[in-house]
């Protein structure tokens, strides 16, 4: 997204990594909120943005719902893949 530099992605992802973190009841440290945030950011914006072409209107609301979506798939797949192993 433009005009959202690389520190400020930094702090969208922890705070969309503490936010899945709550809401699917799980205890990570910082580090995997930021890591979780990060790749949420990346799955959702690539799920919400190119593939189901919604926007939010504002870049920051867009990044912070998008990351969080996109962290709370990735939490839920990774325990699907922790049951089964």
């Amino acid at each position: 997204m433009e005009g959202i530099g690389w520190l400020l992605w930094i702090v969208i992802g922890i705070v969309a990594g503490f936010i899945s973190e709550k809401i699917m009841r799980s205890n990570q440290g910082l580090l995997m909120n930021l890591i979780m945030g990060l790749l949420g950011a990346v799955i959702g914006g690539f799920l919400f943005i190119n593939v189901l072409h919604l926007d939010l209107g504002s870049p920051w609301l867009n990044a912070l719902v998008f990351a969080t979506l996109g962290a709370v798939i990735l939490l839920f797949v990774t325990r699907l893949f922790k049951r089964r192993a």
